[in-house]
């Protein structure tokens, strides 16, 4: 089944309709999220995410089942694409694991219980974070989060801090912008934000890249480059 099949709700009656009933339709301009609590239909859309394998990027905020945007093609290059770049400079910091999604937890037992899955989660050597096999217990050294609309990955960096991530960079794509947050004193605090119209060059204190967003064809360029300015990529 397509994306866009999964995504087109049946027709419903609209005004002018003869069966329409003002009382009982929200428009969906007005609709950002569901709260559900019937147990029965909170089993059954679970199972359905579950048996179609749409779950991968679901997570737990202790106890409530977050369902976030589906990625598009372009959220999952821009994954891959600063992967890649991570993966170039990791010797520089004395080496590095780097993981593309994959579930962390702040705990070792009863990890489904709690557990956020970023875009991109950089590990450096020496991390005390403890490999579960199903989960990281603690935070990574540096983790991504690209947006999607409606998204809620601000809403998780209450629980980065938490687990001692030193730094997340969230990519906005509506309006654009880089935001890069920074550990201190137990809270992920903003560090910086570059957008199109002000690309202000943003510095990592984890890893060896600055990152900024420059104007480009259809969509703004994401720039990343060395410390040193020896070399620079742009996606």
């Amino acid at each position: 089944m397509s994306t866009a099949e999964r995504s087109t709700p049946p027709r419903r009656p609209g005004p002018g309709d003869a069966d329409y009933d003002e009382t009982r339709y929200v428009p969906d301009e007005m609709v950002e999220a569901f709260a559900i609590t019937d147990p029965a239909l909170i089993l059954k859309l679970k199972a359905d995410r579950e048996a179609t394998g749409f779950d991968r990027r679901d997570e737990m905020w202790e106890g409530i089942y977050v369902v976030s945007p589906e990625a598009n093609i372009e959220h999952e290059d821009f994954a891959s694409e600063l992967s890649f770049v991570f993966a170039t400079v990791r010797e520089e910091v004395g080496g590095a694991k780097i993981r593309t999604g994959g579930n962390i937890s702040d705990r070792i037992k009863g990890w489904h219980k709690n557990y956020r899955v970023p875009d991109v989660a950089v590990y450096l050597t020496g991390n005390p974070a403890r490999n579960c096999g199903t989960h990281m217990c603690g935070g990574p050294d540096f983790a991504v989060e690209i947006l999607s609309k409606n998204d809620l990955a601000r809403k998780k960096l209450e629980f980065y801090a938490k687990i001692n991530t030193r730094e997340v960079l969230i990519l906005d794509r509506d309006p654009w912008a880089f935001e890069l947050y920074r550990l201190a004193d137990g809270k992920l605090v903003l560090i910086g934000v570059s957008t199109p119209d002000q690309p202000e060059i943003l510095n990592s204190e984890v890893l060896p890249l600055t990152f900024r967003l420059v104007p480009g064809e259809g969509r703004p360029t994401l720039e990343l480059a060395r410390l040193d300015g020896a070399q620079t990529w742009r996606i």
